[in-house]
């Protein structure tokens, strides 16, 4: 029996050689783009992207099980000899669902001829020196389901038309130099969208009120420069499980505020945050994390929940907030 798939495979390899040849030519002007770097010595000439082992490309058979196209290229840690551009070829994947670029010095602007890539769904580009805007062409590739672009050198104002993306459930900017205003579109993305971290960068102005509309799971908008109110982010009919605010010059009154109940992590430090801590926190049972230091909070803490289990320092640095784990308050006559 093993000698009959034995004769199978041998016989069948041809066959699949061919199938497996469509994007080998881009691949390898990939790799003469990055200078050749030596983690693909593995992209040869000789041997076939799907039936062999290249670095960081894996395939898929197309629906009619004909051929076989790169579903996921992960270029990571290449240790390239110098900084080179992210190679344009990479937009000649059209099968391509996957595309992981990481802690590589790529430069200069994310290339337009990935704006081809029809049938992408994740979209990462992180830890790199690429700069330049967010390109808004990023709203045509409609089969986005995340995109993360943390810790490069981006620069402008974010696209308002990213919120025409019907199917995007993540976006991850942290660490980047983007500036101005949150657009009021962001307002409009669809319930699909459960994930925005847009911390560590320059955005300033007001959040606008059309965030309200959103259900997201997690945000991050900490280490800005935003103002004003952000009690449109809360709500009880909301399933928030993290925010944070944290390093901001947001200002307004917690007090009215109320949370998601599966709420676990809310950090709010280094704000203009007035009014008194809710009641509504000691209902929150997922509470672990609670950061509510250098606002403008005053009352007692409430008693109950898990208030009294957060650190002292948590609270430190307000108005006249008092009660356990704070001094107790002091009564005035």
């Amino acid at each position: 029996m093993i000698m009959v798939l034995l004769i199978v495979l041998y016989l069948s390899a041809p066959a699949l050689s061919k199938l497996c040849n469509q994007d080998k030519q881009v691949l390898l002007q990939i790799k003469k783009e990055l200078g050749n770097p030596t983690k693909l010595s593995s992209w040869l000439p000789t041997t076939d992207y799907c039936d062999t082992i290249w670095e960081g490309v894996a395939c898929v058979t197309d629906s009619n099980n004909q051929t076989c196209r790169v579903d996921i290229l992960y270029l990571s840690h290449l240790n390239l000899p110098k900084p080179y551009p992210i190679p344009p070829s990479i937009g000649n994947l059209p099968y391509l669902n996957y595309l992981y670029l990481i802690d590589t010095n790529f430069f200069g602007a994310i290339p337009s001829s990935i704006a081809n890539l029809t049938n992408l769904n994740y979209l990462n580009i992180t830890y790199t020196n690429v700069s330049g805007t967010i390109p808004d062409f990023l709203s045509h590739i409609k089969t986005l389901v995340s995109i993360d672009f943390s810790y490069n050198n981006l620069s402008g104002n974010l696209p308002a038309s990213l919120s025409s993306l019907p199917n995007l459930g993540e976006m991850i900017f942290t660490g980047n130099r983007i500036s101005g205003a949150i657009p009021d579109s962001f307002g409009s993305f669809s319930e699909e969208l459960i994930l925005m971290r847009l911390s560590r960068n320059r955005l300033t102005g007001k959040i606008p009120a059309t965030l309200a509309k959103l259900n997201l799971r997690f945000l991050d908008l900490s280490r800005n420069m935003l103002e004003g109110d952000a009690s449109v982010l809360f709500g009880s009919e909301k399933d928030t499980v993290q925010i944070n605010l944290g390093k901001n010059n947001l200002a307004f009154d917690l007090g009215k505020v109320e949370f998601s109940e599966i709420l676990a992590i809310l950090d709010l430090r280094h704000n203009r945050i007035y009014g008194t801590l809710p009641q509504g926190l000691t209902a929150l049972k997922h509470l672990t994390k609670l950061n509510v230091s250098n606002n403008n909070l005053c009352g007692e803490i409430p008693q109950g929940g898990n208030l009294q289990r957060i650190k002292v320092n948590s609270y430190a640095h307000n108005k006249c907030l008092c009660g356990s784990p704070l001094p107790a308050c002091t009564l005035v006559n």
